[in-house]
């Protein structure tokens, strides 16, 4: 079983959103998520300024097994790109939940609601 963290909110395609500061995420992949990859050696992500919509590609990460489509979670703008994920994609494996990989203004707040807590995504993914 995955870990899932309380007060995150979780999709579908694995991706986590988390509440920084009003209108502010933090979007990166899931411990379930990075786990079935295995060791991520590419991290492709869009520029700052790019705009998100919800349920869309967003870039992808590729791992020594297999490659994966990132998918948004919300709609929004990019503010921000972990850079460091770029130089040292294993840092996903390492702590998928520190190694956010966007900072995004979202549009519309509620749109979290559609995502799942911690509890239901860890149903989701036993």
């Amino acid at each position: 079983m995955s870990k899932a963290v309380e007060g995150l909110f979780y999709s579908e395609s694995h991706e986590w959103v988390k509440v920084v500061d009003g209108n502010i995420v933090l979007v990166g992949i899931t411990d379930f998520a990075q786990s079935q990859l295995g060791s991520v050696v590419f991290v492709d992500l869009p520029e700052a300024g790019t705009r998100l919509e919800k349920d869309a590609e967003f870039g992808a990460v590729e791992s020594v097994k297999a490659a994966s489509d990132l998918i948004s979670p919300v709609t929004g703008e990019i503010l921000e790109v972990n850079e460091d994920l770029i130089g040292e994609p294993e840092l996903v494996n390492q702590d998928d939940y520190a190694s956010w990989m966007l900072k995004v203004e979202i549009d519309d707040p509620t749109e979290l609601e559609s995502l799942m807590d911690a509890a239901a995504y860890g149903n989701f993914t036993e």
